[in-house]
């Protein structure tokens, strides 16, 4: 199998509107501390650069989920492959995504996380496919509003490949 990828969103486009977004999150969260949860793995390249750019006191912690299985289809049932470390009780919680594209994971996640009776929770993506969407996810803050292509790099993976490209490919499998 090969595969070819042509970039959609420059290296450049993508730190300019990281920027943007952590300016913007620091005049939401002024005089709070936020805590940001990142779902992994393709969200940890756009988590860490996006808390770079947050200028309020930032915590951090990590979830790994799943929905497919052994196979290439969402199964429709997710499971948790790698909960919190620590109690999200009374914080300020930010749930950082790479792409939302059907919404059931996140749809789950957040009603998931607003069970454990956060203060504030929220949700932020670099990249949202909204013509995929299958489940209502109220996204707060979004990078790029992107068309339904198969996208790789920033974090973003084909087979644990072009993760870290710093830009986002539109990858075509042949």
């Amino acid at each position: 199998m090969s595969e070819k990828v042509s970039v959609l969103i420059d290296e450049n486009t993508i730190d300019k509107r990281v920027r943007e977004m952590g300016e913007a999150i620091s005049r939401e969260y002024a005089g709070e501390e936020l805590h940001l949860i990142c779902v992994l793995k393709g969200g940890v390249f756009f988590m860490c650069e996006l808390a770079k750019r947050i200028t309020v006191p930032v915590s951090m912690d990590f979830m790994a989920v799943s929905s497919y299985g052994a196979g290439t289809e969402s199964s429709g049932r997710i499971k948790i492959i790698k909960d919190l470390d620590e109690p999200i009780e009374g914080k300020n919680v930010l749930l950082v995504e790479d792409i939302i594209d059907s919404g059931k994971t996140l749809s789950f996640l957040m009603e998931m996380l607003k069970s454990r009776k956060p203060k504030s929770l929220r949700l932020c993506t670099l990249l949202d496919k909204p013509d995929r969407r299958v489940c209502k996810v109220e996204v707060n803050h979004t990078g790029f509003t992107i068309p339904d292509s198969f996208v790789v790099g920033y974090g973003l993976d084909y087979a644990q490949k072009y993760r870290n490209l710093p830009y986002i490919g539109v990858a075509e499998i042949n």
